[in-house]
């Protein structure tokens, strides 16, 4: 995160995004598929750490798979050209028309017209948390006669009475357990800034995530 002045001096909190260069792996179709979607690769692979499944699924590395398939008569898909790709992701079409082809490079000019983004990642893991730390309770009172549960949630059910109540924990209790690690979406960020020469867009606040993660950037569906 930075901090960059807009057109009318105002000081404005931005995230920098490197969106790009995307490369198109594979076209997703109806009749095919049964489902339409683009799918786009990010971030070059080094080929000595990439799997053989990965490295044959950009490129034609003569399998035996492919050769059977080829001999029996079966139209093989199109490979992209490209180094394997670190960060890969497909995105639904909902009907839209597809004009991309495999081994096409999309950069951050697609964002061009567009004013506002969702992003979507990974949060940070912050492991096992309590419910004081995850939630914010208040915990167990300090003094005499309460011992080794100052943390404590405390009650968690309600009682079983004949009236019908179970006794049960309710479902969405807040408890103790992992914290983060989890996919957070951000939605409506401003598109403050497109650099077209770096592959670079600056959205306005925070995004899920720590420095150097991987994120998804789409034109945001909520209105207003």
């Amino acid at each position: 995160m930075t901090q960059v002045y807009s057109a009318d001096g105002k000081l404005l909190p931005v995230t920098v995004i490197k969106a790009g260069p995307c490369v198109v792996l594979q076209i997703r179709t109806m009749d095919r598929d049964g489902y339409e979607a683009v799918q786009l690769g990010f971030e070059d692979k080094p080929r000595r750490l990439a799997a053989r499944s990965e490295r044959g699924h950009v490129a034609d590395i003569g399998s035996k798979r492919a050769k059977a398939r080829s001999g029996a008569g079966v139209a093989l898909l199109q490979k992209a050209g490209c180094e394997p790709q670190r960060y890969v992701r497909e995105f639904r079409m909902d009907g839209e028309t597809v004009e991309n082809t495999v081994g096409q490079v999309l950069d951050v000019s697609l964002f061009g017209e567009i004013k506002r983004v969702d992003v979507i990642g990974t949060i940070k893991g912050r492991g096992f948390a309590g419910v004081m730390k995850q939630h914010g309770f208040g915990g167990m009172c300090a003094s005499h006669g309460v011992q080794r549960s100052h943390r404590a949630p405390g009650s968690v059910a309600a009682h079983s009475t004949n009236r019908g109540f179970s006794g049960k924990i309710k479902k969405g209790k807040r408890m103790s357990g992992r914290w983060g690690n989890s996919q957070a979406t951000i939605r409506n960020l401003d598109v403050v800034q497109i650099d077209t020469e770096n592959n670079v867009i600056l959205v306005r606040g925070a995004i899920p995530g720590a420095n150097g993660g991987y994120v998804i950037i789409r034109k945001t569906n909520k209105l207003g």
